[in-house]
């Protein structure tokens, strides 16, 4: 039949990989040291550790949470890691950081688990829209992952595709 309308994209060995899949559900929340130092900026060991004894932590339950100092204080690395140790019993992960780097870390995890074996000598598409929190640096580790085994890698969808990599024959 003349003029008959074919869907190349269907037909093609195209992969179209969704980084909105790797999304980890759960609560995400933030805890903010800087409201158990004296005045927001000054660490005080005992009031520190004090605090740290005394906080209620039932709320972060099988949570992911974001350690974080509002203020612009300088927190030794032992501060963050004394709030984990308790913490670390309630909540799933807990990292120092914000919300994003929270987001970032929780990505860099999946995306290490992902076998390539599938996007070998294929090409590959990024999906660029997501209906969950994908952080900038998820697409980024995603393409490092692939990139040495898929034959393109482009981004957005089949129908308008960015073109980002192919490689060399």
């Amino acid at each position: 039949m003349a003029g008959e309308i074919v869907n190349r994209v269907a037909q093609s060995t195209l992969i179209t990989f969704n980084l909105e899949e790797l999304y980890v559900p759960g609560e995400r929340k933030l805890i903010d040291i800087s409201q158990w130092l004296d005045q927001g900026f000054i660490l005080r060991e005992k009031s520190f550790r004090e605090s740290v004894k005394n906080h209620n932590y039932l709320p972060y339950q099988d949570t992911l949470v974001a350690l974080t100092c509002s203020t612009d204080a300088i927190v030794p690395a032992w501060a963050y890691m004394l709030v984990a140790t308790t913490l670390n019993a309630y909540a799933r992960k807990v990292v120092q950081g914000n919300l994003e780097t929270l987001e970032t870390i929780l990505f860099t995890e999946e995306i290490s688990k992902i076998d390539i074996t599938p996007y070998k000598n294929v090409p590959v598409i990024v999906k660029g829209c997501s209906n969950k929190p994908v952080p900038q640096n998820a697409y980024l580790l995603l393409i490092e992952k692939l990139q040495p085994v898929a034959r393109s890698l482009m981004f957005g969808e089949a129908c308008s595709a960015v073109p980002l990599f192919k490689k060399k024959k």
